[in-house]
């Protein structure tokens, strides 16, 4: 029985026999062989079932079945890596829009500290207002006082007038004695009468002005409290918007991250065709291409920072900080007499002084208005935001250079641990009232109080001297 398979290459290539087998094979594809040898076996089975002529040519048909196969796979790849291209440039879209997120996060920051700032400046005016009108108030009771004083003797001259005019003085001819008691009388109303006139009229000019100026007051605290309102509303859109803002950057974030791994699954089956069609006789680079790339943008996203920061502290030495920086401008011991308070009021008590309750104060506190707003004094991190303890909504701040600021007893803050914030960034609100319990401090006054703590590498020490100007006139030498 004679053999269909083909008979093995002897020293000499049968060229006709191997043509016989149906394994005809063209210059250029020998390194295909192997791979093909898949493709190549249903029509080896045939040749071995079937008698098949030379003049058929199965070969032929073989290399049309991969020449076929080598398209489809080209068309496949070059639709991978124009998907990959695609992903690329989404990718380069949403880093833009993140880019402009952030920079309109810093616009909207600016205008935050700004709001802040007029804001405590309108909350300070509002405080001048009621103490004036204290003032006039007081003024008030005291021309009233005087009013109500003098009204005895005005009823008794005004009772002698009318009797006066009930019963006449007598005639001067009349007689010597009725005549002196005329002229004494005349005397005396002529002395009395019009002093007290005087007198009257000048307290009523008083009382007028106080009243005129009391309205006045109350106008302009009635314009205070409404561009307050105002303020409020605006500080608070503003708010909103940045929390938006934030929002859309970490959808985008998301959105990016989930085009990177996209993009990678199609380059892990990019670089699959790739090997084969490789071994076909092509070869793509578009894979290699679009990782060089992704490493290159990771590298470039690094260089970045590294040149913000180094920005950062560039313009730190040169003294103006970046609206968009990401650190702190200044080494927080260099900034000694430059600091604002963080809420618009006064100091009550001061580093080391008695709380009321025999025990030594470790910061200072601030005594302010309901609702007042509260800024970061200086750059930092936030490290901690929520309640605690008895000391109501607390805020700390790593300054750097070894020091944490700490910002208690707000009724509510806006400000995320890992934040970093700016100077006079707004952070929070005080309530109404004190929420500082009586067993942190002992005061008196239920009136909202801001309770603020330095500390250096741990230690307590006295904000006093960072405060541009000197709530309470004393400044230890503490650093």
């Amino acid at each position: 029985m004679q053999s269909n398979l083909p008979k093995p290459a002897t020293g000499k290539r049968d060229g006709s026999a191997r043509r016989s087998a149906g394994f005809a094979v063209p210059g250029g594809w020998v390194a295909a062989i192997a791979l093909c040898t898949v493709i190549a076996l249903p029509l080896f089975a045939a040749a071995q079932t079937s008698k098949t002529p030379k003049s058929a040519r199965p070969g032929a048909a073989t290399i049309e079945q991969l020449d076929e196969q080598r398209k489809k796979g080209l068309g496949e790849l070059e639709r991978l890596s124009a998907d990959i291209e695609l992903s690329k440039e989404r990718r380069e879209a949403l880093e833009d829009s993140i880019e402009a997120l952030k920079k309109d996060e810093v616009t909207l920051r600016i205008e935050l500290v700004q709001s802040a700032k007029t804001q405590k400046k309108l909350s300070e005016d509002i405080s001048e207002s009621e103490l004036r009108l204290a003032s006039l108030n007081g003024r008030e009771t005291s021309a009233r006082a005087s009013l109500n004083a003098r009204r005895g003797v005005l009823a008794e001259v005004l009772a002698a007038l009318q009797r006066m005019g009930r019963n006449p003085p007598p005639a001067l001819l009349v007689s010597p004695e009725d005549a002196l008691s005329s002229v004494r009388s005349a005397i005396l109303l002529g002395a009395v009468v019009p002093e007290i006139r005087e007198q009257t009229q000048q307290l009523v000019d008083d009382l007028k002005e106080l009243t005129d100026i009391r309205a006045s007051i109350a106008n302009e605290r009635e314009l205070l409290l409404a561009t307050l309102e105002n303020q409020a509303e605006e500080e608070e859109r503003l708010t909103l918007l940045l929390a938006e803002k934030r929002k859309l950057t970490e959808q985008s974030q998301e959105k990016l991250a989930l085009e990177a791994e996209a993009s990678q699954r199609l380059a892990a089956r990019a670089k699959s065709l790739e090997d084969l069609i490789a071994s076909l006789g092509t070869e793509i680079d578009s894979v290699r291409k679009a990782a060089a790339e992704a490493r290159l943008a990771e590298k470039r996203r690094e260089e970045e920072a590294k040149e913000q920061r180094q920005k950062a502290r560039e313009q730190a030495r040169e003294g103006t900080p970046d609206a968009n920086r990401i650190a702190p401008a200044f080494a927080f011991s260099k900034l000694k007499k430059k600091l604002e308070l963080p809420v618009a009021g006064s100091q009550k008590f001061g580093f080391g002084e008695d709380d009321g309750s025999g025990q030594t104060l470790q910061g200072m506190t601030v005594s302010t208005v309901a609702d007042a707003i509260v800024t970061a004094p200086a750059d930092g991190w936030v490290v901690y935001s929520g309640p605690f303890r008895s000391y109501g909504e607390l805020i700390i701040l790593n300054a750097g250079d070894g020091y944490h600021l700490v910002l208690a007893g707000m009724g509510r803050t806006n400000a995320d641990i890992g934040q970093f914030v700016v100077a006079g960034e707004p952070i929070g609100r005080m309530t109404r009232t004190k929420v500082v319990s009586a067993s942190v401090l002992a005061l008196a006054s239920t009136e909202p109080t801001l309770y603020i703590e330095f500390r250096k590498n741990g230690k307590p020490v006295d904000p006093a001297p960072w405060w541009a100007s000197n709530p309470s006139g004393r400044v230890r030498n503490d650093s």
